[in-house]
């Protein structure tokens, strides 16, 4: 019973063990879930599924040996959410309506929807084939057909829906998705390293039960530090100019980073590392940091992760008084390998798509520079760079 399943598992690259399917099989034994797809598609991804990241494939497999399972994306498909935006819809006549006719069985419904996804490559609208808004496709939203597939769309408005394709519920889990707040806290933690610091101000169950017994009973309560994540890590930001666009997701790992480590320092630099750096962009001229000061400082044992696109003149890494900002008595280049010498574990991140790094020198000049230990801002990249900075 579910070997096949479990082969699929394997086949999807998902790191599942016959420890696991015995459990599963075990959960079933026991009723936990009876007669439910949706139900048993909760408890085998609870059971056989250990790293978050791994539910995209968890969902393809499972929609693979299960076939035509609600709200699974079947076809590995991410739309476009421009393609499902409502501006207009269409009111049809009883008498329009009674002329359009049903496309016929479900698995015709989904063979013709997969072709059209393979097919379509813009938004359409108003009308009668294509994933669209506001027509008589039977895949969309905002219109109407008397069977189709419904798409995008906020609740029922004709229940004529014969399945009902919403996202995955952890579709930006996917190792090539851009990073969201929630995931990157899920791939900063493979960084925690844990150690009780502080006034020992929590209870210890285990030893106050061996100290009880060993006190013939009597009640020898023992009390231990809170545990708190020992890493500790310095982020360099890089602001303003080509930045700009990707405000919203340095925010995001800003945020995560805050929560997931205790003992986290940052500073903000343009395009390059300099002899100085800040903390408070408005202060930014009045109040800089010395980077000698911040060697001194800092212990190798901090993990530097750099954000930024690397994408300047190359000039302003190579040369002194390269930067576009002030006269730099050293380079760049200079100030970037006395951090990298001084630390231990260093990473840059770049929010930059990977495939278009090769187009701008500077991004290949700083890569050479961090010894190629830059990663793009995806959860695999991230991973990769916690790897590198272990």
């Amino acid at each position: 019973m579910l070997i096949d399943f479990f082969f699929t598992l394997r086949k999807y690259e998902l790191k599942v063990s016959v420890r696991e399917l015995l459990d599963l099989l075990q959960a079933l034994d026991k009723q936990v879930i009876f007669g439910d797809i949706d139900k048993f598609y909760q408890l085998s991804r609870i059971v056989m599924i250990k790293d978050e990241s791994q539910y995209d494939k968890f969902d393809r497999a499972f929609a693979d040996y299960f076939e035509g399972v609600s709200s699974i994306d079947l076809f590995d498909k991410d739309i476009p959410d421009d393609w499902l935006r409502k501006e207009l819809e269409k009111y049809l006549s009883e008498e329009e309506k009674a002329q359009l006719e049903a496309m016929g069985s479900l698995d015709e419904l989904l063979d013709t929807l997969q072709q059209r996804l393979k097919e379509q490559e813009k938004r359409h609208q108003g009308g009668n084939k294509w994933v669209g808004t506001g027509g008589t496709s039977p895949f969309g939203a905002y219109g109407y057909n008397p069977q189709g597939v419904r798409i995008g769309q906020k609740g029922n408005r004709h229940n004529r829906a014969a399945k009902v394709w919403d996202k995955r519920e952890f579709a930006n889990l996917s190792d090539n998705e851009l990073l969201g707040s929630r995931n990157m806290q899920v791939a900063l933690r493979r960084l925690r390293k844990f150690a009780r610091t502080g006034a020992q101000d929590q209870l210890d169950l285990d030893q106050t039960i061996k100290s009880t017994a060993n006190n013939a009973g009597y009640l020898d309560i023992k009390m231990k530090a809170e545990r708190h994540n020992a890493v500790k890590v310095l982020m360099f930001f890089d602001v303003g100019g080509s930045m700009d666009p990707y405000i919203e997701q340095v925010e995001q790992l800003f945020s995560a980073a805050k929560t997931e480590f205790k003992h986290l320092e940052y500073f903000y630099f343009h395009n390059c590392v300099y002899e100085s750096v800040w903390q408070d962009n408005h202060r930014r001229y009045t109040d800089k940091k010395d980077v000698w000061e911040l060697i001194r400082t800092y212990g190798r044992d901090y993990k530097v992760i750099f954000v930024g696109d690397a994408s300047m003149g190359p000039y302003e890494i190579s040369y002194p008084g390269g930067s576009v900002e002030h006269w730099n008595e050293e380079s760049g280049e200079m100030w970037l390998s006395r951090l990298t010498s001084h630390f231990d574990n260093v990473a840059w991140l770049n929010p930059v798509k990977e495939e278009h790094w090769r187009y701008t020198v500077s991004i290949d000049y700083i890569k050479q520079l961090m010894s190629d230990s830059m990663f793009p801002m995806t959860i695999a990249g991230l991973e990769n760079a916690i790897k590198a900075l272990r």
